[in-house]
Order: structure tokens, then C-alpha cells, then sequence
């Protein structure tokens, strides 16, 4: 381009400015749309040759007037997509240090966690936080040193669409990566929204939390109890999201932990039974009470367990994991809870045979013959008296532990 032709794109390009500067609301808005139909895609490159080397100048503009009316939601919109046309600019991060340096993160993250915030536009400042948390560790610090990590996560726990809690589980994730400083925040954090009420938000947080993990050399002991009760999910897909976890911590040092608390959960106490009554109208909807769920979820994690590792099995064996799978198999009340322990209690009988004559002396011959043939139709061979000497059992096998 030769020097007249540049001096008069600066021209045009100051005039552009102006316009800006003495325009309304009205007269804005339109200068955004051409200026989206104009320049979405281009990279730094062609926006600097387009705005002949001065594109930061519309860029502090638009920061600046967010800033200013973001809480009126004047044309909010439209701003976003505006910057967001410069963050994602290739090939340079000239304007995100610009974008960043003018207190456009904070910004972002006030649109995100303000109330009278319209839900489309909060999910745009998400996307525009990915962005910049994209462009390496130094914008992800800068958006955790901003308390970007609390205003996500209650965005997570809170928003009541899938579309946006999962834009802001993969802002989360984009922060956990390679952002060794705010790691054990952003852990800490997760293992926080695990009680929070949105199944969808549970289920996105346990899936962040395993990927997290695997990058952590020790696992949090917090994590054990509110993961535990994960299993009571009536949401099948929160509950095994919640089984993949364990699996995954049993290498951890928090493994004792869970296999101590997955064994109780095969007998619930009967004052926690009485406590978590639900009405019948749930009892009609669910089918069951949480706590028979999270029994019958438990039983499936131990046989997963067991089978992945027979020294695990030792060890929750040690735990008189027997006694409590005869008592769960009781459980008339809940049959996916009697059909989860059968075939856990299977494994470990197939496993180690000289478990075979003590749980026989519980059955029953005919019952036991049921057991070996089909586990996980015993329930519909089990009458009452069957079922509440399963239930009062008291099977110890400590002392045949050492012929294990």
C-alpha cells in the first residue's frame, strides 16, 4: 500500500472514530453490526491493515463502553461479539494484553456473575473467558487472580441450562490446565459443587474432577464424603460419573477411605432410614428411597473394584464387605439393591472358593444352588424368612483371611 493510500485509510479510519465518539447508542449499535459483517474471522494481521495499524484505539473504545453500561445490558450483546472478533484475532495477543490490561476480564467475569445479566449474554462472556484462558498460563492467572474460579462455579451451580453450565465446565477445565499455581483452588472448588443441586452441574463437575485428578499426586480427604453420596444420585448418569471417580481414586491415598465408606453404605443404619422418609408422592415418582439407591450403587462399585484388583479384595473383605453384601441381598424394599450385591458377592465367592461354606450356611442349600446358577435372579427366589436371615447375619470370615 502505498503512503497516499494509507494516509487516506488513516483518514477514513479517524472519521470511523469520530463517529463513534459523538454517536448514540443507536448509531453504535449499527457501526457493530458493519463492523461484524466486516471483520469476524480476520486475524491481527488484517484487522491492523484494516484499521490502518490503530485497531487498538476501537478496541479501548469498546472495553471502555462495556464497561460503563454493561449493568443496563445496552446493546451488551453486540459488544461481546465485537471484542470477541479482536481476542480471537490469530496470531498475535497484542489485544488481549490490551483487552486484559484495561480490566476487561474483570469485566467479563462482573457480566457472568450479575443477576440482571441476560443467560445469552453471560454465556458469551464465557466464551470470551475460554478465550483468553486459551492463550496460555498468564491469562489464566490473571483470570483466577480476578476470583474468576468463585464467580464460575456458582455460574455452574446455579444456570439453568446444559448449554451453559457446560460452557462454564470447559472454562474450568481450560483453567486446570497448565496453571499449576491455582490448581488446588480450582480442586478445592470442584469438590465444593459436588453438593449443589443441578444433576447436570454434579455431573459436569465429577467428570472435571477426574481429569483434574489424574494430574494430582495425592487426592483431598474431603472429597471422600460428598463423592459418597454422589451414588444416591437418582440421575444415572451423576452415579456413574461418581463410580469412574472411585475407580480412579483407588490408587490415591484416600483409597481406605472409600472402601471403608462404600462397605457401610451396604447397611444403612435404620435411624438414617427413618430420617430420609420421603413423601409418598416421591416414593411414587423415584421408585425408592436415596439411600436404597446409593446401597444398590455402592454394591456396583465394590465389584468393579474388586475385579479391576485382588488385593482390593483382600482389603474389603478385611472390611466384612461378606457380611454386609448378605445383608443388601436382604433388602426387599430396593431390587436393584438385592441384584448389586448378589453379583458382587458372586465375584468374590467365584474369586476365592473358601468363602463357598460360609455363605452357603446363610442361604441355604436350595438358595445357594439359585446363587450359583444365576446371581442376579436370586431376589426372585428369596421369600421373607429367606430375607431376614440375610438381613441379621453375622458372617465372619477374618479367620480364614490368611487362606485367602
Amino acid at each position: 500500500m502505498s503512503t497516499q493510500e494509507e494516509q487516506a485509510n488513516l483518514g477514513k479510519v479517524l472519521s470511523f472514530l469520530r463517529e463513534w465518539d459523538h454517536g448514540d447508542r443507536t448509531v453504535r449499535s449499527r457501526m457493530l453490526n458493519t463492523f461484524l459483517t466486516r471483520n469476524t474471522g480476520k486475524t491481527f494481521y488484517e484487522l491492523e491493515m484494516e484499521f490502518a495499524q490503530v485497531a487498538s484505539l476501537f478496541l479501548a473504545r469498546l472495553t471502555t463502553w462495556m464497561r460503563l453500561t454493561y449493568m443496563f445490558g445496552t446493546f451488551l450483546g453486540l459488544q461481546l461479539k465485537a471484542i470477541g472478533v479482536f481476542l480471537s484475532a490469530s496470531s498475535h495477543d497484542q489485544y488481549l494484553m490490551e483487552f486484559t490490561e484495561d480490566r476487561g476480564v474483570l469485566t467479563l467475569l462482573d457480566i457472568v456473575s450479575h443477576s440482571q445479566s441476560k443467560e445469552e449474554d453471560k454465556a458469551e462472556a464465557l466464551r470470551l473467558l475460554v478465550t483468553v484462558s486459551d492463550a496460555g498460563r498468564k491469562y489464566k492467572e490473571i483470570i483466577c487472580e480476578s476470583h474468576g474460579v468463585k464467580v464460575i462455579a456458582e455460574f455452574l451451580a446455579t444456570s439453568n441450562t446444559d448449554e451453559r453450565q457446560e460452557a462454564a465446565s470447559a472454562l474450568l477445565e481450560a483453567l486446570s490446565h497448565g496453571n499449576p499455581k491455582y490448581q488446588d483452588q480450582i480442586y478445592k472448588s470442584l469438590i465444593g459443587l459436588m453438593t449443589c443441586s443441578s444433576p447436570k452441574a454434579q455431573q459436569l463437575v465429577l467428570h472435571n474432577l477426574r481429569s483434574l485428578q489424574l494430574k494430582l499426586k495425592s487426592a483431598h480427604h474431603s472429597i471422600v464424603e460428598p463423592l459418597l453420596c454422589m451414588l444416591r444420585s437418582l440421575h444415572l448418569e451423576v452415579q456413574n460419573e461418581a463410580i469412574d471417580l472411585i475407580l480412579e481414586l483407588k490408587c490415591y491415598d484416600v483409597k481406605t477411605m472409600l472402601l471403608t465408606g462404600l462397605v457401610s453404605l451396604l447397611r444403612p443404619i435404620k435411624e438414617e432410614v427413618q430420617q430420609h422418609q420421603i413423601t409418598e408422592e416421591m416414593i411414587r415418582v423415584t421408585g425408592s428411597l436415596p439411600l436404597f439407591v446409593q446401597q444398590a450403587a455402592a454394591a456396583k462399585t465394590i465389584r468393579l473394584l474388586a475385579k479391576e484388583d485382588r488385593e482390593l479384595s483382600h482389603e474389603l473383605l478385611s472390611l466384612g464387605v461378606l457380611q454386609h453384601l448378605l445383608y443388601a441381598m436382604g433388602n426387599r424394599e430396593h431390587t436393584d439393591a438385592q441384584i448389586q450385591a448378589s453379583l458382587a458377592l458372586e465375584h468374590f465367592v467365584h474369586s476365592f472358593p473358601v468363602l463357598e461354606e460360609h455363605v452357603q450356611r446363610v442361604l441355604g442349600s436350595s438358595l445357594f444352588a439359585a446363587f450359583m446358577d444365576k446371581a442376579d435372579t436370586l431376589y426372585m427366589n428369596m421369600d421373607v424368612r429367606q430375607a431376614e436371615i440375610l438381613l441379621s447375619n453375622q458372617v465372619d470370615v477374618s479367620h480364614v483371611m490368611d487362606d485367602l
